[in-house]
């Protein structure tokens, strides 16, 4: 008899062991525990620790809680300016409802993907080229929007959507780059003018200033000479008078004389023309009264 109930009893702790092996369940501290029995939801959202279910009625489903950080595949689409263009992103989400994370959707985390993929093609079509590059922060902030209006009545909350990449087509590089450098062109050029326009106002200020003080023209100019020297070594620096070329102006603006004239001044053949004969200077003849006596 005795035998028979420690048998019994070792069976009844086999059997509660069993059972409490099968019922127990351990819930991390970032998830929570959702219990379906028969079918049906239990109001009770299980809490991290030790709980236990109905082992054959009773099913567990832990829900994470922790931000999931979720790529999204790179998506072809055109921009508002015809561009075609290729936009890949990703996406920060969590659970806040692990209730509605189980019984709204089938599967959240796909169910997040693909509506971040759509509103990832729609914010393309919707946007310029030059917002996809310099403008993300208001795209991203749209996408958030887009995405998270859905999410809402499935437990998932949106944290960030960031643009990752935005590859274009290698023509576009190319015109892109030419227009980068066109535009890099056409503002050396307004500072060139800038500066020649500021040198030129200070330029009658030096000549001034310089008037007053012939030896400081002959100091730059001596210093133009040392740059020129320090930049090629073989270089000659004659400096040229300006005054000179002043002269040799005003003597072009001369009005030329008369051909026949000059053909007189020069003669016909080119040569000078001969000089007059000189004329010899001969006394006047003696009138008879200022004759000298006759010798008788």
């Amino acid at each position: 008899m005795a035998q028979e109930l420690v048998i019994a009893l070792v069976a009844v702790l086999c059997a509660a062991a069993l059972y409490g092996a099968s019922a127990a369940r351990v819930i991390r501290q970032y998830e929570r525990g959702v219990v379906l029995r028969l079918g049906r939801l239990r109001e009770d959202v299980r809490r991290p620790g030790f709980t236990m279910v109905v082992p054959g009625i009773d099913r567990l489903r832990k829900v994470n809680m922790q931000i999931v950080t979720m790529p999204v595949p790179a998506q072809d689409g055109i921009t508002r300016d015809n561009v075609t263009v290729r936009v890949d992103a990703v996406i920060y989400f969590k659970v806040v409802d692990p209730t509605n994370a189980v019984i709204a959707v089938e599967d959240y985390r796909f169910a997040v993907s693909q509506m971040a993929q759509t509103s990832l093609r729609s914010i393309i079509g919707k946007s310029d080229l030059d917002d996809l590059l310099s403008n993300r922060e208001k795209l991203n902030q749209g996408l958030e929007v887009m995405i998270d209006s859905p999410a809402v009545s499935w437990g998932v909350q949106i944290d960030r959507v960031e643009i990752k990449d935005v590859s274009l087509p290698e023509t576009m590089k190319r015109s892109m780059a030419r227009q980068a450098e066109a535009d890099r062109e056409r503002r050396a050029r307004v500072i060139n003018a800038d500066a020649e326009l500021q040198a030129s106002k200070k330029l009658p200020q030096a000549a001034g200033e310089m008037s007053a003080q012939p030896a400081a023209l002959q100091l730059r100019l001596l210093q133009t000479v040392v740059a020129v020297a320090a930049e090629k070594n073989s270089t000659l620096v004659l400096p040229f008078p300006v005054e000179l070329l002043r002269f040799l102006e005003r003597a072009q603006q001369q009005p030329s004389p008369d051909p026949e004239a000059r053909e007189t001044a020069t003669g016909r053949d080119g040569d000078a023309p001969p000089a007059p004969p000189a004329r010899l200077a001969v006394p006047p003849s003696p009138a008879a009264s200022e004759q000298p006596f006759a010798h008788h």
